[in-house]
């Protein structure tokens, strides 16, 4: 018999995680029955009570969030080693993107519910970042961290800071408005990506995103190729242009079109690792939070099959 451990991220979606609280609370009880509820009261709590919940013998850490939260709780599920424990998701975020591949609608809180009762388990890929020790007393040593969904770097952190600063606007039309101000605003980014079967590109990028699934900023499928169980990472790498022509690219992302639109400025490598060089430390964000790094060089690899996920059993 499975049981539930269900962390709540109240902060989720700008606040609107609040709201759906008892929505959630309803449906669990109504199609699972006996679940143990616990809140988040600050950023990246979630991972520690998701290894309290394993160390307590729960088989199913339940993160409502989203991809935020969900990553965070992947990782110390991944960590764990346990093949007995998998990861379970509810919608509650902001783009919630790594819902989206594996075929939840972030609009229907009881489907996801219901996917959730049924407990058909998927075995997925991850990502892991690899960037020198920010600690003083081990400067020289690489962190890992895993993700579940992407990492970003450019005009992708570049829209998750203007989007902390706006009041207004939330869900995927805070990304989308956002987006288009950092259009005529972002500077670019200077990076060199090497794969283990891609040679060298180097200059100047507006963006460079390496994916583990097919979609990222509220639904752009930004690596229209990935999928979370290929056992690939799928680096999107778009070079600099004129804000105008910015702006063409960002209409056909939208639809998944900007690879095939302009291919001598937009390509997707799929390997299993890559290489980032900077001219310095980077800021990059791992599903959509914001990290520093204390290198120039960065480390993309991907970690075949090996989180299981409860999912819907037809994608």
């Amino acid at each position: 018999m499975n049981r539930h451990f269900v962390i709540f991220n109240p902060a989720a979606g700008r606040g609107r995680g609040l709201k759906r609280i008892e929505v959630y609370r309803a449906l669990l009880a109504e199609h699972i029955g006996r679940v143990t509820f616990a809140e988040t009261t600050r950023a990246g709590e979630e991972r520690d009570l998701a290894d309290q919940a394993i160390a307590q013998g729960y088989n199913i850490i339940v993160a409502v969030g989203g991809d935020g939260t969900w990553g965070n709780v992947a990782d110390r599920v991944a960590a764990s080693g346990r093949e007995d424990v998998a990861l379970g998701i509810l919608p509650n975020g902001t783009g919630n993107d790594f819902g989206r591949n594996l075929g939840y609608d972030p609009s229907n809180p009881e489907r996801a519910v219901l996917t959730l009762a049924a407990g058909h388990i998927r075995l997925v890929d991850m990502g892991r970042v690899e960037t020198l020790s920010a600690a003083e007393n081990t400067p020289h040593v690489m962190e890992q961290r895993n993700f579940l969904n992407l990492v970003g770097f450019g005009f992708d952190v570049a829209v998750i800071d203007a989007a902390a600063n706006a009041r207004f606007l939330k869900g995927e039309l805070l990304y989308k408005i956002t987006a288009l101000q950092q259009l005529f605003r972002f500077t670019g980014i200077r990076v060199g990506i090497t794969g283990e079967k891609s040679e060298l590109r180097d200059g100047l990028h507006l963006m460079l995103t390496i994916s583990n699934g097919r979609f990222f900023g509220g639904g752009f499928p930004i690596a229209p190729d990935a999928g979370v169980q290929d056992g690939y990472l799928h680096a999107c790498c778009i070079q600099d242009a004129p804000a105008f022509t910015r702006l063409k690219l960002f209409n056909r992302a939208e639809r998944g079109l900007h690879v095939s639109s302009d291919p001598d400025r937009v390509e997707v490598l799929a390997d299993t690792r890559f290489s980032l060089e900077f001219d310095q430390p980077p800021r990059f964000e791992m599903d959509g939070d914001v990290r520093q790094a204390a290198g120039h060089t960065v480390e993309v690899s991907v970690l075949p099959q090996v989180l299981g996920v409860v999912a819907p059993e037809r994608l």
